[in-house]
């Protein structure tokens, strides 16, 4: 007879399981709110503290939702879907600078994962939007790619930071 193979559940499991349905509801949530300004610093501030908190794998499966979502409900706008496969890789690039670097220095870590976050985005919103959208309209939509998403990936850091240290993790 064959013996079957159980899965220990222990209470740490139990809590980083708990901590990734919370992270990924987070970031399912918040996109709804609809304001760049409140979400932007909100996702980045759950993808840091899903680094930290779940390691790197799970800390992506988390920066996966907020951009489908954001399309979704209309926050971003239809005309840039073709920007969400871009959106989700610059999280997964968030993530994983963030994760190689924060034990060294938090604030580099953030300063510096949100700086190719911005790059990238940037660099690949150029291209995609130009090639996509007439000149008028692409200008004022690559500034959503620009910027601010380097001002909101920073705010995210100094958040998680606030978030983190209150419950002894920094």
């Amino acid at each position: 007879m064959e013996q079957a193979q159980t899965i220990a559940i222990t209470k740490d499991r139990v809590l980083a399981l708990t901590r990734l349905i919370v992270l990924i509801g987070i970031a399912t949530f918040v996109p709804l709110l609809g304001q760049q300004a409140v979400v932007g610093p909100t996702v980045n501030a759950t993808l840091f503290i899903a680094t930290i908190l779940l390691g790197p794998h799970n800390a992506i499966l988390v920066g996966l939702t907020p951009s489908v979502i954001s399309l979704s409900t209309g926050l971003l706008p239809p005309v840039l879907a073709p920007m969400v496969p871009f959106i989700m890789l610059s999280n997964t690039i968030l993530i994983l600078i963030f994760h190689y670097f924060w034990k060294k220095s938090y604030w580099s870590a953030v300063a510096l994962a949100s700086g190719v976050k911005f790059l990238f985005l940037f660099g690949t919103s150029s291209i995609v939007i130009n090639l996509l959208l007439k000149k008028e309209v692409a200008s004022n939509v690559s500034l959503m790619m620009s910027w601010p998403q380097l001002a909101t990936a920073l705010a995210g850091g100094f958040i998680a930071y606030l978030f983190l240290r209150s419950i002894k993790k920094m």
